[in-house]
């Protein structure tokens, strides 16, 4: 609130704390504007109270009550314009402090409505049960809370994917930070005059249980290919934006007109992950939203000092915010190898303690909740699909069950690039089965989501040149049949192996067909090919002594020797890191 809005009371006798009502039904405080308690006020028809229309004439007229709302912070509607300076809009301005001041120190004993007493981690909940979960943007990263008054401060692109708010399935959102120079004091970052490149991104996979989450990091220098990209102009038409092989992920952002929809292109076709939802923000993001939760808590290691990007700190625990945190997570040229990796990592550092400050306290109060929304919701640009405030609250809602403690931040395996130095190459041996694990809602964070039911006895498993196969290619790569003969037979020592050709319908998924006598092939065949139990599919009856599986390959089969089932641990040499862990250091 501004310095108005903790002010002494005006003269007209309503309590503000009585204007504040909790609502059992849904959970959240609402603004209740008329004396006699009638309902909840909404931003379209809340009514004027006429003991204060008679003490203050020059507050408006008519029948709409058009004094801001405390998150309005003594704005105008648009928050663009100043309210006009009246003594009724200061008092309103005054009357909404009040109010939400009288909430946050837990003022219950309204005259009206007496509020129910929470344990700790009640209020934490009803706080929140009306509000965004969290939303992550690493490089500009930030967490955020909504209010419904604060649709206007939203952003939105259409991408030409709508999808809904809610799912039933799994949430994958893609988090992008733009390197834009749209604020002050950021002219010494980003590049000059760009219009902002995908500097930092993150695809936050949630499991379909919401039970626990994933963070991949996308190395901004990744050398990969970018697809035909089809752009919404301010006409209403659409311009396809011609794809491009071999360049900077960051490309798919900015580049000839390219919008938050290319990079969501980008990153389904190099992990294979079809994306829900997106978020964008820029330098503002991090240093508004640290402000807001009065600083972030990060580690160093060693000593800091990086000319680049003016970052100091000395070995040991800090509390950054604004200018300094911002440096923080743009630094790299003091830590690590002093390459975006390096970066990325000082990123999940700061995020996870992000978030643990917004668990711990920036929900503990109204005016910190309505600042922490401010400052989240001005620098946000977000897909049509949750492009409003109640479609962010649905959203919100529906992620916010997953703990802290169980969402992992990974970063996508690289190479070093042999023919350039500046930028990296996938590192597909540990990346596929990584992004398998995504694509299978497979969990990166220990003890979450793991099978509980007891593990059947093992088949016994024949030896190679016992396996007997048919292979067809039912969706794979084109060739795929041949190439997965050659490699049984020349690898595995598999001699009995057919090309069978092309499967006579098309699969989403490989499917081993095999006999009640054909078991002990069936488990070398599947060991082999990294097949899930859900591919395998047993007959009713024996198959006679020379009669082959069938293996059918479907479009989830990239590669012979490339498990399709995803592993249920992090692949060795994943770089990764819990949300919740508070001893992570910059080295």
């Amino acid at each position: 609130m501004d310095a108005q809005g903790r002010g002494q009371a005006d003269d007209n006798n309503v309590d503000p704390a009585d204007q504040w009502v909790f609502n059992p039904n849904t959970g959240n405080y609402e603004l209740r504007l008329d004396p006699a308690g009638q309902g909840p006020a909404r931003p379209a028809d809340r009514k004027a109270p006429g003991r204060r229309s008679a003490r203050n004439p020059r507050a408006g007229g008519g029948d709409t009550d058009t004094r801001p709302l405390p998150v309005q912070r003594g704005r105008g509607a648009d928050d663009d314009e100043p309210a006009e300076p009246t003594e009724g809009g200061r008092a309103a301005r005054r009357a909404a402090g009040r109010a939400a001041t009288a909430v946050a120190a837990g003022a219950a004993a309204s005259r009206r409505k007496p509020k129910p007493k929470k344990s700790g981690k009640r209020k934490f909940l009803y706080w929140t049960a009306g509000v965004v979960g969290f939303v992550l943007v690493a490089g500009c990263g930030t967490a955020f809370v909504i209010y419904q008054q604060l649709d206007g401060n939203i952003k939105k692109v259409d991408v030409g994917e709508e999808n809904s708010a809610v799912t039933d399935g799994p949430v994958n959102l893609l988090i992008i930070g733009t390197d834009a120079r749209t604020g002050k004091g950021d002219t010494g970052y980003g590049d000059s005059g760009s219009v902002g490149h995908a500097d930092t991104t993150i695809l936050m996979h949630v499991s379909k249980d919401r039970t626990n989450a994933t963070a991949l990091s996308i190395p901004r220098d990744l050398i990969t290919d970018i697809p035909d990209c089809p752009t919404k102009q301010p006409d209403g038409s659409t311009k396809v934006i011609p794809g491009q092989q071999h360049v900077r992920f960051n490309t798919s952002l900015g580049q000839e007109g390219r919008d938050p929809g290319c990079t969501w292109r980008t990153v389904e076709k190099l992990t294979g992950v079809k994306i829900n939802h997106f978020t964008m923000a820029d330098f503002n993001a991090v240093k508004d939203l640290s402000d807001a939760v009065d600083g972030v808590e990060v580690c160093a290691a060693k000593d800091i000092n990086d000319p680049k990007s003016h970052l100091k700190l000395t070995a040991g625990r800090h509390v950054v915010k604004g200018e300094q945190a911002l440096a923080f997570v743009r630094t790299r040229h003091s830590v690590g190898t002093g390459s975006d990796l390096s970066r990325i990592q000082l990123q999940q550092q700061f995020i996870g303690s992000l978030i643990r400050k917004l668990k711990s306290s920036a929900f503990g109060s109204p005016s910190k909740l309505l600042d922490v929304a401010q400052a989240a919701t001005k620098a946000l640009t977000v897909d049509t699909g949750i492009g409003t405030a109640s479609k962010l609250l649905d959203f919100g809602n529906d992620l916010k069950k997953v703990d802290l403690n169980k969402i992992t931040f990974a970063t996508v395996p690289v190479l070093d690039n042999p023919r350039d130095k500046a930028t990296v190459v996938l590192d597909t041996a540990k990346a596929d089965p990584l992004f398998k694990m995504v694509q299978q809602d497979h969990t990166l964070a220990k003890g979450a989501g793991k099978d509980k039911g007891g593990k059947s006895a093992p088949v016994k498993k024949a030896p190679p040149e016992l396996v007997r196969v048919d292979v067809t290619n039912g969706g794979g790569p084109f060739g795929a049949a041949q190439e997965t003969v050659d490699w049984l037979q020349n690898t595995k020592g598999a001699r009995l192996s057919t090309n069978a050709g092309n499967a006579p319908e098309k699969l989403s998924a490989t499917r081993l067909e095999y006999a009640p006598n054909q078991a002990d092939q069936a488990a070398t065949l599947a060991e082999w090919m990294g097949l899930p139990k859900s591919a395998l599919k047993k007959t009713g009856a024996d198959a006679g002594p020379r009669v082959p599986m069938k293996l059918v390959l479907g479009k989830d089969f990239t590669a012979p020797g490339s498990p399709i089932e995803a592993p249920t641990e992090t692949p060795e040499g994943v770089q990764h890191v819990n949300a919740d862990d508070k001893n992570i250091c910059a080295k």
